[in-house]
């Protein structure tokens, strides 16, 4: 009797010392884990292993420091762009402030519509409408001046739907992903088709990609002496459109090497994807596919903002990366947590 009560007792010691270890384990996992917000599948699975191969010193696939130049897109990448795209959020709020300096706006479209409130009837007129939209919120003043207009949006403005500021409706799993990369000696930087001085005064702080490292679309600016100082002012006229065929030779220009690591979601990243892809070494392509419609949105093929269709079709058949939001993301925003 003696023996079978000191054989339960050891028993019942050896399952609680593995227990112990056990959750020893899982903790020293969790802590480790440098992609907690990631569910274990093939898309984290081929991040990791790729970033494990090129830092690997004596790897046949090692890539010095210096060249490990990642991309990433930021509307629907970095950020939601649901259900417009936030620094068309941002012009549609300058519309409205700046109203009554135009009165003749209520006779003129796009601008009447946009008074209104019928958003729909004011994009009608495509990109010649939304070029004067534009124009009119983003030109005229210093970049100094910009870009103070910029931060204060940008701390007060709420998004539509969420009632979250548009800085909090990042993405958690892509904030750790820079991260990550930014550990294993990657450089990050924005390549997006968002305004380049719209962007720069604030994704240090979100994403810690200083404005040296953002590559956007640009207005023309011209150098003027008032009151004596030297100032920047900006045009009403397009410089560059960092999109589609445009990010290659933005990175080209801004950046002045290829990456080796590039992520998008939609067929504005197209090109970035393949000019990544052609390189002469390792190099990682991935697209976040949006398919949750409970926590975030589902779309990609037939939608207006954030068309995913012909990049997709070529991720298949290239074999690139596809995060499906719902299935590899174990949360979305940070507020989630």
């Amino acid at each position: 009797m003696k023996s079978n009560r000191a054989y339960f007792r050891v028993s019942r010691l050896a399952a609680l010392t593995l227990c112990v270890l056990l959750l020893a384990v899982v903790g020293a996992y969790a802590q480790n884990d440098p992609l907690p917000s990631w569910n274990d599948g093939k898309a984290k699975q081929s991040i990791v292993a790729f970033v494990e191969k090129v830092t690997m010193e004596g790897s046949p696939d090692f890539v010095p420091v210096a060249e490990r130049i990642a991309t990433f897109d930021n509307d629907g990448t970095l950020w939601a762009e649901q259900p417009m795209y936030f620094q068309l959020a941002f012009a549609l709020d300058r519309v409205k402030t700046l109203a009554p300096q135009h009165p003749e706006w209520k006779d003129k479209e796009p601008f009447a519509s946009l008074l209104k409130g019928d958003l729909k009837a004011a994009l009608a007129g495509g990109e010649p409408a939304i070029f004067q939209i534009v124009m009119a919120t983003h030109a005229g003043m210093t970049t100094g001046e910009f870009e103070q207009i910029v931060k204060d949006w940008i701390a007060t403005a709420k998004h539509p739907t969420k009632k979250r500021h548009y800085t909090e409706m990042v993405y958690q799993p892509m904030l750790e992903l820079l991260t990550y990369l930014r550990a294993n000696g990657f450089k990050t930087f924005i390549v997006s088709g968002g305004g380049i001085e719209f962007m720069r005064p604030w994704t240090e702080k979100v994403y810690g990609i200083p404005p040296e490292q953002v590559v956007g679309s640009s207005i023309k600016t011209k150098f003027e002496l008032r009151d004596g100082k030297p100032v920047l002012v900006r045009l009403a006229e397009i410089n560059f459109i960092d999109d589609k065929t445009g990010k290659p030779v933005g990175i080209n220009q801004h950046i002045g090497r290829r990456p080796i690591f590039a992520f998008g979601n939609s067929d504005g990243d197209q090109q970035m994807l393949e000019w990544t892809a052609a390189g002469s070494g390792i190099s990682f392509m991935g697209l976040v596919h949006h398919t949750d419609a409970e926590r975030e949105w589902a779309y990609d093929r037939t939608s207006h903002i954030g068309t995913l269709d012909k990049a997709l079709d070529e991720a298949l058949a290239k074999g690139w990366t596809v995060v499906d939001m719902k299935k590899d993301w174990k949360v979305i925003f940070p507020f989630e947590k």
